[in-house]
């Protein structure tokens, strides 16, 4: 069923046209008849090989509407900066402690951040934390004393992006709940951030290709022009 309705809504749309941003949700919005509140995605293709250091594009922004999304967060901390941690509203506290219980398979949870002097506990945790992109970082704020604003900034919406092998970045947006203008305007803040993470090592054209779906909706391309500094969809 599932299947002939992602027929039929292709139907309805040019898979070969560039829509602007504001065409392209209202199009998405408008098809998202799933019986649960569908995820808005970005899709972004990038002119980059990731393999090299200088090629890698990683980062942090925050949507102005959030992602609709519920984030789990864990906190490696302890004293004050654990009770900051709790009333920030992370889900899970701890040190040693935590770290035992991720070592035996505890996953519950979409984020980590840590008080740097937490560092050598969660080191040890990046063959298991490392491939799911859960590793804290300090370049992207996830390693900081500040860990009570931290919390506070992830459960608003703040989204880690980073390049995969193929050089695609995607995440997920909004929701189709959300107003046209929310989704556009978190639609502009990804890409502005994509834009200004352009690392130094990338040549020619940045964004290549940027498309917008629903979960069980059809993906369109954007026109991406006018979003960025110049960079326009191949």
């Amino acid at each position: 069923m599932a299947g002939k309705k992602l027929t039929d809504a292709y139907k309805k749309i040019n898979r070969e046209h560039f829509y602007t941003v504001d065409e392209a949700v209202k199009i998405i919005k408008g098809s998202a008849k799933a019986k649960f509140d569908e995820t808005i995605e970005i899709a972004i293709n990038l002119g980059v090989d990731p393999r090299h250091s200088d090629q890698m594009v990683r980062g942090v922004v925050a949507l102005p509407h959030g992602t609709g999304k519920s984030v789990r967060v864990a906190v490696f901390a302890k004293g004050d900066r654990a009770e900051a941690a709790k009333k920030a509203g992370a889900d899970i506290v701890g040190a040693e402690d935590l770290a035992e219980k991720i070592n035996g398979g505890f996953m519950d949870f979409d984020r980590v951040i840590a008080s740097p002097d937490m560092m050598a506990v969660v080191g040890k945790l990046g063959k298991v934390l490392g491939p799911r992109g859960l590793m804290p970082n300090p370049k992207l704020g996830s390693v900081t004393p500040n860990v009570g604003d931290a919390v506070k900034a992830a459960k608003a919406g703040q989204v880690e992006f980073r390049v995969e092998k193929a050089g695609i970045v995607h995440a997920g947006i909004g929701k189709a709940s959300f107003t046209e203008q929310a989704i556009a305007d978190n639609v502009r803040a990804f890409v502005g951030a994509i834009s200004r993470a352009k690392p130094s090592g990338a040549k020619g054209n940045f964004f290549l290709k940027v498309s917008l779906s629903s979960t069980m909706g059809p993906g369109l391309k954007l026109d991406i022009g006018g979003l960025t500094t110049g960079q326009a969809a191949a």
